[in-house]
């Protein structure tokens, strides 16, 4: 297994593939590593068995073999970089097998076992790691590892003792396959890691290419094999040979498969590698005859001494006999590489050297190898350094090379080689190497050399004497100067070590430094040209030493370390301060210098950085207790800085990366503010508290530490908040009489102690149980406390508090709503005191109203505010209202207004971000008719395009439209000026109202457009139709829009638009929120869109609700229980036909809108049966309980549903439910013929069908049933006040007469030869039926057609001569309503 980046090269050593190792640590995982963009767990599993699976003889098949068998990749990325939890979770890796097998190939296992998606089978385990890594998925069939993974803190000893329960000394530990960021002294290494990349097999004398296995073996240079060196995995024991997977019948196969070779130092040199290479054959008789046919090798050490390079090797494949390839004395002689052969023969090119009884094969072979090691050097010059003592006159030569070594490879070899040999003045030619940034975490490793193994105690004396040489003659030796510098922080470690081990001979060492500070100082004021740089360097690189330099001087000596004071610079400072500023008599020198500097360097913007980190060590000096008296330090710095850093901070960019250097060097000035305070006259403490005021509230808002930095973002508010507190006091002192009142100064404290109390890093409810009881243990509410001070200041201002209404609501508010109880308790009680100003002054407190309610909004809406709040604001403000004279009334309407405003907002807030946008739309509209309801348009608007927006998200467009024609409604036709808040979106560019509203109008005309709602289109096309005709004078505009218009209306007799079913939904139960709980509505559902379709949805929506299965009203304990339980049917919208339709023929296609469009009352209807149930005839005792529902507004509109207002039930006797049956059968007899007269491309069949149901009496009884149940003397008799239905029945039965001898007559026309004896047998019914019925309830006929109408659209026979009046609206008895074309359901046909 392995962490493997993007790039898929390995960084850790795989564990071995037994499945006993079940635990594994890959530590020294550098930040770089974990910076990478992909970070991958990858298994290779390798099935150690037969050549193939087949289920024949095992006792003749080849066994022990290493076949690829499949891989297992996980992407570790968020585990590693910490965005995923990995505490005590488990993870599946899914597995990818391979299909290599032959018995694969050919056929003789199930394919549909294994995945094609990623996996085929001429794939290499590495081929297949790849795809599965950019694979998106893998189909793994429920195969794979379970693993848990878990990154832990530290190095391996670290870890062992931080996590004993998951890493012990049974744990397998993988080592970084290359050199952590850190190698401490003592961390010894000696790895060579060996990768078997791929090869090229002739087949030779075979027919298919040979099945290659590879032997790795590590010998001596006698061919003795080197035991236990070799380890094939993490926790393995090692193992004498190492034998690579076998690919079946593969020409070039690639292994990819690393080993890790680990050979004692001393035997290195004398140590190969030897490959040698065997064809495996499946059958066992024939795989014990196979010989190694060829051997490859390369040798650890190169001749120059040297180890192997790392990187790919091409080794030479040898052909020998099978014996001779395992004499080592026979082949060592020859090249293992082809670029050491071209190296044996520049000049041919040609291998000319004695092979002897070997030849080189046309076969390839080639590795890789990566060295590991803190003892061997694949650099040549580094090689002649660490063995210096073999011949001492080269060492300068050596030295001198070594400045020429890439840096890397002198920082991995172990520094005690470097190090304890060389002390002389050359060693600083080196050290630079300590100030490249790529090394900076070699820093500790050298430090740690100088404290405990360094030992060279007269070192100090060539070091001081080659750097006083170098400083003196700057101008020559500029580049050396140069360096120097750069290594002269470890330099003086030296310098200073050395001194502190010989500790004598001081007063020589003092000179000796004197001279040599005394030199610097020359250079420092000289002139001469070229020396810039060193002198730049100088400035840069002297402060590095003092730490160092008190250990051995004396600090009052160190303040004559203004060598450099002419042209001193601010950083050379920084590090000086710490350890100087220390004695009392260092600082009455130094520290009126650097404040001087610093403030100039402040005042121009120059090296802020240095600056602040220079200030912030000063002060953290001065406020230590060991330091002497420093009160009259902090005076002068607070004299010369102070206004100085605060006008800094002010004028920084917010996101300037100073802000967090300025905040740490600033964090302890305010301590000493209010005593600076008295030292300035009036004006210059207001400008001071303006300026301090405006960058604290930067400063917080700015969040200079990371959020978990919890204990720094403590300390730092605790400073702040003691700042702060004593700002309060000086407003209090000075700034409160009539005289001295700053208006702005108070506002600004307000804001500032406002946005210092709702900031994040106070939000204790935030953080967990455990560390909120730490963080109040220690530091307690800070918010409660600033809280306090504000409600105390406010209070304080007495006759100014007018000045802050309504400035202060909104802070006040935010304040008020963070959610710690006794804050709420101690500041809620201010909004009544404001409400009691503003009434003093106005006699009303609209302004205090308006503002609240609008600030309100947008914080709840930003998250802030709950149920707690709800019921305390309520609770405190009654009381205070009710005690009071003049407020008592008004009073409890404002805060009953804002309570039912409350609890809107939560509603709102708690379903904004549900998957519903049904609920959102719901809730949405509660507030916008919140805010209609008290006349507050700008949020009324506000929430109106809220609202909008969702139902374009859902293509609910003829719901937006609507929505859109609200806001249109609250202009006028005008040239008035629209006030800013009607125009609050960007998309429109309007001066005037009338100019928003036409713009409106167009979007809502576009909107009913693609809802198909073209009636609702025209009308308001014709409203600014006329606009464009005679007040704007638009004709271009006016000819767009009357093409349009003529569109809309051949739309509406040509298009055929699907006609929605409405249900009545119920939400009963406390389980719904406020806004559904214990209601109905009736819901306008999709374009054919099925009940069950729309149930289904609804349940989605709620999946822990109830479906009740019956129609009838609730009881009250469902109403009362905590459940959810929902109840769903379909109803039928009632026909409101617009008057101007009334009693006219009117096309079908137009009546047929309005009988689901612009409905308000819905019915249902449900069979009952009363008294015993007649066989004969079911209709004599089937009553229908019918209930109409009138919703709130009208549908469609704004919603897809509207709350149910009123409810009211009727009972349809028997004979009446008769009456509505037979008139809608003739209206549909009516509209039928029509169609038919108006398109003779109809087809026929439907009308054959339904003429023959109601002309055959043997189909369903037509209207012989009614005559039973309804026309008897017996019936007559017991209902003697029925006796004008029973003739209004009649009647209708008569006028379906001439209807269907017009549909029969337009079948006999349109009728085929096939349907020929069909309707000879409907028209000897019909005749049979017409004689009858005009001989019982006479003649009726049909006024004649004129051809103009008989050309024209479908007519709706909305007459009065064809239908009587009747008292109430009629509509079909059923259980599930009628359909969608309005065909009735037969009364009792369900049982």
């Amino acid at each position: 297994m392995s962490c493997c980046p993007q790039s898929n090269t390995a960084r850790a050593i795989y564990p071995s593939p037994g499945l006993h190792t079940n635990s594994l640590c890959t530590p020294n995982h550098s930040i770089e590593d974990l910076k990478r963009e992909k970070i991958s767990f990858v298994c290779q599993i390798v099935r150690v068995g037969r050549m193939e699976l087949r289920d024949n003889n095992t006792k003749k098949l080849t066994s022990g073999l290493r076949r690829p068998f499949g891989v297992a990749v996980m992407d570790v990325t968020d585990i590693i970089t910490g965005k995923m939890d990995d505490e005590d979770k488990q993870h599946f890796i899914p597995f990818q097998p391979l299909a290599l097998d032959d018995a694969i190939r050919h056929r003789q296992l199930n394919i549909s076992r294994f995945s094609s998606r990623v996996a085929s089978e001429n794939d290499f385990l590495q081929t297949v790691i790849n795809k599965v890594i950019a694979a998106k998925e893998v189909n793994h069939k429920g195969q794979g590892l379970w693993v848990t993974l878990k990154l832990l803190p530290g190095d391996i000893h670290q870890i062992r003792k931080d996590f004993p329960h998951l890493v012990d000394r049974s744990t397998a530990v993988a080592r970084k396959m290359g050199f952590p960021e850190i190698i401490m002294p003592g961390d010894v290494r000696n790895d060579i890691y060996v990768t078997l990349v791929q090869g090229d097999f002739d087949k030779g004398s075979k027919t298919t290419p040979k099945n290659v296995e590879v032997t790795m073996s590590v010998h001596d240079e006698d061919g003795k094999k080197l035991e236990n060196v070799i380890f094939p995995g993490a926790g393995d024991e090692g193992i004498l040979e190492y034998k690579s997977v076998i690919y079946y019948q593969v020409k070039q196969p690639r292994w990819f498969e690393t080993i890790k070779v680990a050979i004692p130092i001393e035997d290195v040199n004398r140590s190969h590698l030897r490959f040698t290479f065997k064809h495996r054959s499946s059958q066992d008789c024939k795989d014990k005859s196979e010989k190694n046919f060829a051997l490859s090798f390369v040798k650890l050490m190169r001749y120059d001494g040297t180890t192997l390079r790392d990187g790919e090797h091409d080794l030479i494949v040898y052909k020998a006999e099978a014996k001779k390839l395992e004499d080592s004395t026979m082949y060592l002689s020859l090249a293992s590489t082809k670029p050491e052969m071209e190296e044996r023969n520049p000049s041919s090119g040609k291998n000319t050297q004695n092979l002897g009884s070997f030849s080189i094969s046309k076969d390839s072979f080639q590795i890789s190898t990566l060295v590991c090691s803190t003892k061997l050097t694949q650099n040549v010059d580094l090689l002649g350094l660490l063995k210096w003592r073999s011949n001492t006159s080269l060492l300068q030569q050596n030295l001198r090379h070594l400045m020429k070594v890439e840096g890397g490879e002198v920082v991995k070899v172990r520094v005690d080689h470097l190090m304890h040999r060389n002390t002389n003045s050359q060693l600083s030619f080196r050290l630079d190497v300590e100030t490249y940034r790529k090394f900076h975490h070699f820093n500790p490793v050298l430090e740690t050399y100088i404290r405990k193994h360094f030992s060279a105690t007269l070192a100090y004396t060539k070091l001081t004497k080659v750097l006083k040489n170098y400083v003196e003659n700057a101008e020559k030796l500029t580049e050396q100067l140069l360096k120097a510098l750069k290594a002269l922080e470890y330099i003086f470690k030296f310098i200073v070590r050395s001194r502190v081990l010989f500790n004598q001979c001081e007063s020589d060492f003092m000179e000796s430094l004197r001279n040599l500070f005394t030199s610097f100082n020359a250079m420092m004021n000289s002139n001469a040209e070229g020396t810039g740089g060193v002198k730049g360097a100088a400035l840069k690189y002297v402060p590095t030493i003092v730490n160092d330099l008190k250990l051995v001087f004396d600090p009052k000596e160190l303040r004559l370390f203004h060598l450099l004071r002419v042209r001193v610079r601010v950083r050379v400072r920084v590090r000086v301060c710490v350890c100087v500023c220390v004695c009392v008599d260092c600082r009455e020198i130094l520290l009126p210098l650097m404040t001087e500097q610093l403030k100039l360097h402040l005042e121009n913007h120059e090296e802020l950085d240095s600056c602040c980190q220079l200030l912030s060590n000063i002060l953290e000096v001065l406020y230590r207790k060991d330091v002497g008296p420093t009160q009259w330090h902090v005076q002068i710095i607070m004299e010369k800085l102070l206004r100085t850093v605060n006008r800094t901070v002010i004028s920084m960019g917010r996101d300037s990366p100073l802000i967090v250097s300025v905040s740490l060097g600033h964090r302890a000035v305010p301590l000493g503010c209010a005593e600076f305070s008295v030292f300035m006259c009036l004006w210059l403490v207001t400008d001071f508290l303006m300026e301090t005021f405006i960058m604290f509230k930067d400063l917080i808002g700015k969040n200079v530490y990371p959020a978990d930095w919890v204990i720094m973002n403590m300390m730092q508010n605790k400073v702040f908040l003691r700042a702060i507190n004593q700002y309060a006091a000086v407003l209090s002192k000075k700034f409160l009489d009539q005289t001295n009142f700053e208006l702005q100064l108070w506002n600004n404290y307000f804001h500032l102690a406002v946005a210092f109390l709702t900031q994040e890093s106070l939000q204790l409810e935030n953080f967990s149980s455990d560390k909120r009881a730490k963080i109040f243990h220690k530091y307690q509410d800070m918010r409660r406390q600033i809280g306090f001070e504000i409600r105390d200041m406010w209070y304080n201002l007495g006759p100014h508090k007018i000045k802050f209404i309504p400035e202060m609501v909104g802070p006040i508010l935010e304040m008020t709503l963070v959610p710690e109880i006794e804050l709420r308790k101690a500041t809620i009680p201010i909004f009544f005191d404001m409400m009691q100003c503003e009434f003093h002054f106005r006699r009303c407190f609209q302004t205090f109203e308006n503002e609240i309610i609008t600030k309100l909004d947008h914080e709840v809406e930003g998250g802030r505010g709950d149920e707690q709040y709800k019921v305390l604001f309520q609770k405190i403000l009654l009381e205070h209202c009710r005690k009071h004279k003049y407020l008592a009334t008004s009073g409890e309407t404002f805060v009953t207004l804002v309570v039912r405003l409350l609890e809107r907002l939560l509603d709102y807030r708690t379903i904004m971000h549900d998957e519903s946008k049904e609920n959102r739309m719901s809730c949405t509209v509660n507030v916008l008719n919140f805010y209609k309801e008290i006349e507050r348009e700008e949020m009324y608007i506000r929430y109106l395009y809220k609202l909008c927006d969702l139902h374009k998200e859902c293509d609910n467009y003829t719901e937006a439209g609507y929505t859109l024609l609200l806001h249109a409604k609250l202009l006028k036709w005008s040239e008035e000026a629209c006030a800013a808040h009607l125009t609050q979106r960007d998309g429109y560019q309007a001066s005037t109202q009338c100019q928003l509203k036409d713009q409106l109008y167009q979007e809502i005309i576009n909107y009913f457009d693609k809802g198909k709602m073209w009636e609702e289109a025209i009308i308001l096309g014709k409203e600014l139709a006329e606009q464009y005709e005679n007040e704007m004078f638009d004709f271009e505009q006016l000819s767009a829009l009357l093409r349009k218009q003529a569109q809309f209306y051949e739309n509406i007799v040509k298009v055929i638009r699907p006609k929605p079913d409405y249900f009545a939904v119920g939400y009963y139960g406390m389980g719904f929120p406020s806004f559904l709980r214990n209601k109905m509505f009736i819901c306008r559902g999709k374009e054919y869109e099925r009940w069950e379709d729309f149930e289904a949805r609804l349940l989605t929506q709620f999946p822990n609700a109830e479906k009740m299965k019956t129609t009838t009203p609730p009881s009250e304990d469902i109403r009362s229980s905590s459940g959810q339980y929902i109840q769903c049917f379909t109803v039928k919208p009632i026909l409101e036909l617009p008057p101007k339709f009334q009693n006219k023929p009117v096309s079908e296609q137009i009546v047929s809108f309005y009988t689901v469009n612009e409905v308000q009352k819905f019915q249902y209807s449900r069979p009952v049966r009363k008294g015993e149930k007649d066989p004969d005839n079911e209709f004599a005792n089937m009553w229908i309980e019918r209930t109409t529902y009138v919703t709130a507004y009208k549908l469609p509109g704004i919603l897809r549903w509207f709350e149910v207002v009123s409810v009211s039930a009727e009972e349809i006797s028997p004979l009446e439910n008769a009456m509505e049956t037979m008139q809608l059968t003739n209206e549909k007899i009516s509209n039928m013929v029509q169609r038919h007269l108006n398109d003779s491309g109809l087809p026929i069949n439907p009308l054959s069908m339904f003429l023959n149901g109601i002309v055959d009496p043997a189909v369903m009884g037509g209207f012989t049933n009614y005559e039973k149940a309804f026309f008897t003397e017996k019936y007559i008799q017991e209902h003697a006040n029925d006796q004008e239905k029973i003739e209004k029945l009649k009647d209708l039965i008569a006028w379906q007469i001439p209807n269907l001898a017009e549909g029969v007559r337009i079948h006999g026309e349109k009728v085929t030869e096939a349907l020929r004896p069909f309707h000879e047998r409907l028209e000897v019914c019909f005749k049979q039926l017409k004689e009858k019925v005009e001989k019982q309830y006479g003649v009726r006929t049909l006024p004649p057609v004129s051809d103009e109408w008989r050309g024209s659209r479908p007519r709706s026979m909305v007459r009065s001569f064809t239908m009587p009046s009747s008292q109430r609206p009629l509509s079909v008895a059923s259980v599930t309503s009628i359909s969608s074309d309005n065909s009735p359901s037969r009364p009792g046909s369900d049982g």
